[in-house]
């Protein structure tokens, strides 16, 4: 399947951006020190977002606080286990990396799906890769197709493009390439590269009509999107 797939799970994770910090616990200090204390108080007694806030700061060493990996876990544990996306996310990034914590893909999946069953698009493309490429999970087509499709009908390009990827090599569906070209079409309209040079790709192996019919089926899914959005 592998070969020709145009995302990458590890890049993604790597380049994907943790939550991002709330501003409640330290707004209105201007004294740094302060402010971190409000949020170590907040956080301390229970409340997520300064959990989150704080799980931020010590992944990536901001302000007065040292990169501490494994501070950043333990914040971010303490707001996952409050069943909040965002830090389930965050979890699931550190575990993907090993961060922390002993590199462990299985654990990240399990913190991923958290996050993916509550909505969160770009979690769900995660997810869709994972059972894409066995990382974490047993390999299953068909769970990747069903997490694929989560994040493209929320116009997640990259999710919508390996869509297309699986449709085009019938993995986990009816190979298509009439559908595997709309989904690139879609792609393309984010002005995601990669899916515009699958289109390109693929384009040669489609009769006039079929290009024609990918095309108005791309079209049809805009409008549907569009009119849901109103």
């Amino acid at each position: 399947m592998k070969n020709i797939l145009i995302f990458s799970l590890v890049g993604w994770v790597l380049l994907g951006c943790s939550s991002e910090e709330t501003l409640h616990c330290d707004y209105g200090y201007t004294n740094t020190k302060e402010a971190l204390a409000s949020c170590n108080k907040a956080a301390e007694q229970g409340e997520a977002l300064a959990q989150i806030y704080l799980g931020n700061k010590y992944q990536h060493g901001k302000g007065e606080v040292t990169r501490d990996f494994a501070q950043a876990v333990y914040w971010y544990k303490k707001a996952a286990d409050q069943d909040w996306a965002t830090a389930q996310y965050d979890l699931g990034q550190m575990y993907f990396r090993g961060e922390g914590v002993t590199q462990d893909y299985n654990e990240a999946f399990k913190w991923f799906k958290k996050a993916a069953e509550q909505g969160d698009a770009k979690v769900q493309h995660i997810l869709g890769a994972m059972y894409d490429h066995g990382k974490g999970v047993v390999e299953n087509d068909k769970q990747a197709i069903h997490w694929y499709r989560k994040a493209a009908e929320q116009n997640h390009a990259p999710a919508q493009s390996n869509l297309g990827v699986l449709y085009a090599k019938g993995e986990g569906v009816m190979q298509d390439f009439v559908v595997a070209h709309m989904w690139f079409n879609i792609a393309s309209l984010s002005g995601y590269k990669k899916a515009s040079e699958m289109r390109a790709l693929f384009t040669k192996y489609l009769t006039s009509t079929q290009r024609s019919e990918s095309e108005e089926l791309a079209k049809e899914w805009v409008a549907e999107q569009r009119v849901e959005k109103d």
